[in-house]
């Protein structure tokens, strides 16, 4: 592992690469030969998903100063550098799936951000400079621990989807109905009591997500010609009148997921039986080695053994593993800053993870 990551790096020094993928390669530490010498003053965009990184080196700036996007979901990374500002032309910064408890003021000196998702963090409050975005267009802060919204981000004039589901939010600052831009408000699964009452006035508004937040009793006048729908992510389905099923192979045995136990119209778009199969079979050979003792290599051929061990992708909120290709999607992606970018290497897909409710865009980049 060693060996090829020390590869990868120097073959992206010698070609100058303006990508580098370093997903899945078990990192501790941010790697010392991306920061040697002049670094790499061409790279675009790095991505480290799904490693286990703690920290950010300060010099991060210093030896990448070109970096536009910067991929960190899913390692355990505590605190952001002040450096962090110094990334003068970062325009999209991931940081979804780590333990973040503070967000340096530092962060609102990246003036040509233009999406941030910190989702999925310990995050108790966010810094008042997130104002000072003045390009930011997303922003993702679902599952924190938020009680309120920094007012200063009805600043942020060019913000289009705002999305903070499942934190401890007991209402919308009234100031985020200025927002010019915003198109799509999700606050689903929070403590919320009552919405502004000018909420939905804006034109621009078409998308407000605010279910489970059962002391809400009543919307807004100007959200009745609004879409207002269900959005989140990994909400277990009931099925207290129906027996658990499982299935049986041998001496294994164990429960189907939730999806298989459901029965939907021909509306409903579910998982295939082939994922349902390949995610089932994760979880059993993830157990304990003493409790799988019963698990016998012959039961599955070695390539399947090796997806096993190393999903596809996993969602973005719920971080529940994707081993297949699923339903390819059935409308227009947004434009994200990787929009057009890899062109004939990556393909978007919309995947659903842990019910029919869970709808992820997902793309498939290393």
């Amino acid at each position: 592992m060693a060996s090829e990551l020390h590869e990868a790096i120097f073959t992206a020094k010698q070609e100058r690469h303006k990508n580098l993928f370093l997903n899945y390669r078990n990192l501790n530490i941010f790697p010392v030969e991306l920061l040697k010498d002049e670094g790499l003053q061409f790279l675009e965009r790095l991505y480290m998903k799904r490693n286990s990184l703690t920290t950010l080196p300060d010099n991060l700036a210093q030896k990448l100063p070109n970096l536009i996007e910067l991929y960190l979901h899913s390692n355990n990374i505590a605190i952001i550098p002040q450096a962090i500002g110094n990334l003068a032309k970062l325009q999209s910064l991931d940081l979804s799936d780590n333990a973040l408890q503070v967000i340096c003021p530092e962060i609102g000196r990246l003036r040509s951000l233009r999406h941030l998702r910190l989702a999925n963090n310990q995050l108790k409050f966010l810094p008042q400079e997130l104002g000072d975005l003045k390009e930011l267009e997303t922003l993702d802060v679902s599952m924190n621990l938020l009680k309120t919204l920094p007012e200063r981000l009805a600043q942020c004039l060019s913000l289009q989807c705002l999305t903070a589901d499942r934190n401890r939010l007991h209402c919308v600052p009234r100031q985020l109905c200025l927002l010019p831009d915003l198109n799509e408000l999700s606050m689903a699964a929070n403590c919320l009591t009552s919405l502004p009452l000018d909420l939905g006035r804006s034109m621009e508004l078409q998308f407000v997500f605010v279910d489970n937040n059962v002391h809400l009793k009543g919307l807004p006048s100007y959200l009745y010609n609004k879409v207002i729908g269900c959005s989140g992510c990994g909400l277990s389905l009931q099925v207290s009148d129906v027996k658990q099923l499982s299935l049986a192979l041998g001496e294994l045995s164990v429960p189907l997921p939730s999806e298989v136990k459901s029965i939907g119209s021909e509306a409903d778009r579910v998982l295939t039986l082939e994922e349902m199969a390949m995610r089932t079979l994760h979880v059993a050979y993830s157990r304990p080695r003493k409790d799988a003792k019963f698990l016998s290599p012959f039961l599955l051929p070695n390539s399947l053994l090796d997806l096993l061990q190393c999903p596809l992708g996993h969602c973005h909120r719920c971080s529940q593993p994707m081993f297949t290709i699923v339903y390819p999607k059935l409308f227009p992606l947004r434009e994200t800053a990787l929009a057009g970018v890899h062109g004939r290497t990556t393909v978007s897909f919309v995947a659903y993870c842990c019910s029919s409710q869970c709808l992820q865009m997902f793309d498939l980049q290393g």
